[in-house]
């Protein structure tokens, strides 16, 4: 078993907020513990997209078909 580190965050809500939660039976850790990982995964991915966009504006556009290249290349050489 591996064991983490963890961290309190505290959150201030409005009692008639707390009220209702616990009415419906929502486990508010549970669900802010679901959201905050959803948010890091999706802050992640839309950063990773913004670097391969920047990387791409930078290479610019790739002239010619380089599939068939290789490929001639490849043949060529056996």
């Amino acid at each position: 078993m591996v064991l983490t580190m963890s961290v309190v965050i505290g959150v201030r809500i409005s009692k008639e907020l707390k009220q209702k939660l616990d009415e419906l039976g929502i486990k508010v850790s549970d669900e802010i513990k679901k959201y905050l990982e959803d948010l890091v995964w999706r802050e992640t991915m839309r950063k990773i997209m913004e670097d391969i966009h920047n990387i791409r504006k930078k290479i610019g556009r790739i002239k010619g078909n380089l599939s068939a290249e290789f490929v001639r290349e490849d043949r060529d050489e056996r």
